[in-house]
């Protein structure tokens, strides 16, 4: 992978970290009120950074791999059960 393509996933995957951790912040942050359409958002827009990454990774299921991981440790780092994990 190029080093442009290798930042440009490193941002798409900080992306979607970020707006996984607002969701996990509305849920079950202080603030236990969250609505609908704020998750909703959050979920889209992580849809399409995920997009986006497929295009710049050229895989989908290289790229669903490289979500897992970046969401499991985001989840590590701010003390919250790790997605996808059974």
């Amino acid at each position: 992978m190029h080093t442009e393509n290798k930042s440009e996933v490193a941002r798409l995957l900080r992306s979607i970290e970020e707006e996984y951790l607002a969701g996990q912040r509305a849920l079950y942050g202080l603030a236990v009120t969250a609505s609908h359409e704020f998750i909703a958002k959050r979920q889209e827009s992580i849809g399409c950074h995920f997009e986006s990454l497929v295009n710049v990774v050229g895989s989908e299921q290289e790229a669903v791999v490289m979500v897992i991981e970046a969401l499991a440790n985001a989840a590590d780092e701010n003390g919250l059960s790790k997605p996808f994990m059974a």
